[in-house]
């Protein structure tokens, strides 16, 4: 049986930084695959997860800001695919890693990495996913073990693989990444790469030497303390997934459990930092 879904076309005044952000409330909210458009974006979200007091909470609409206006409509089951080759082109990071999709033509670069995005997370368009790229690049992975959580479409593990890591999970807790990035594991002949279905829980008893974290300040702050109690001492945490006004609250959480921070980077007042323990 098809699945059916809601699909809303959002405009959006100004265009960015309005689209990223909303985006991302929307995220939160369970809407599950993005299309940004000329004009902002279209979002869907299985009916079953709809009800009609959904919009509420995306703070982004209620802000002077920014105008956006939307209509909505039920739509039968949408081909992901079509829809990703219309809108999805590939994406360079410092001219040297690329993650492109299986339709898009092979790159000479150090590492390529091939996504089939389908509807999870982490395909480098988005700040976060770029900045954690970035961050993988520059830092030294050789022989590491490595925890990616809320890994999309492992993109961050698969790169940290061809980066050297020896030994890595990436966990999502949504049953469509979990498929996706096993699909994307093999895509890319990973060998090093476990994916794992679940939250924080799955964690206990593990032991990393870098966890990388992309997902969102609530969650991040939520699962702090699991992140230190499976790195090892003198490891690496990556953190991204939250606004620059939150870094403060991210830095005194990571302080309080023995954290240092590092450095982060900036994209659009998406922060990736670096901390070590």
């Amino acid at each position: 049986m098809s699945q059916i879904y809601i699909g809303y076309e959002f405009t959006v005044t100004p265009l960015q930084p309005g689209t990223e952000i909303l985006i991302a409330e929307l995220g939160y909210a369970g809407f599950e695959s993005f299309v940004e458009t000329e004009e902002g974006v279209t979002a869907y979200i299985q009916k079953d997860e709809w009800n009609e007091a959904i919009l509420e909470e995306i703070q982004i609409l209620s802000s002077e800001e920014f105008a956006i206006t939307h209509t909505f409509s039920e739509i039968e089951q949408v081909n992901w695919n079509a829809e990703w080759e219309k809108n999805f082109d590939s994406i360079e990071v410092d001219g040297t890693c690329i993650v492109r999709a299986p339709f898009h033509p092979e790159s000479d670069v150090k590492y390529e990495i091939v996504i089939e995005p389908k509807m999870s997370f982490g395909t480098g368009h988005h700040e976060t996913t770029f900045m954690m790229i970035q961050h993988v690049l520059e830092n030294d992975f050789e022989g590491k073990t490595v925890l990616d959580m809320g890994c999309g479409t492992a993109v961050l593990a698969i790169l940290a693989e061809m980066r050297g890591a020896s030994k890595l999970d990436a966990i999502d807790i949504d049953p469509w990444c979990f498929e996706n990035s096993e699909e994307n594991v093999a895509r890319n002949n990973c060998k090093n790469i476990t994916v794992g279905l679940g939250d924080a829980a799955l964690l206990k008893g593990n032991q990393y030497d870098i966890v990388i974290a992309n997902i969102n300040r609530n969650i991040l702050l939520n699962d702090m303390a699991m992140y230190r109690s499976c790195l090892t001492e003198g490891g690496s945490l990556y953190l991204s997934g939250f606004y620059k006004e939150d870094l403060p609250i991210i830095t005194d959480c990571c302080n309080k459990l023995g954290f240092t921070f590092v450095d982060n980077k900036e994209k659009n007042n998406w922060i990736a930092a670096k901390f070590v323990i």
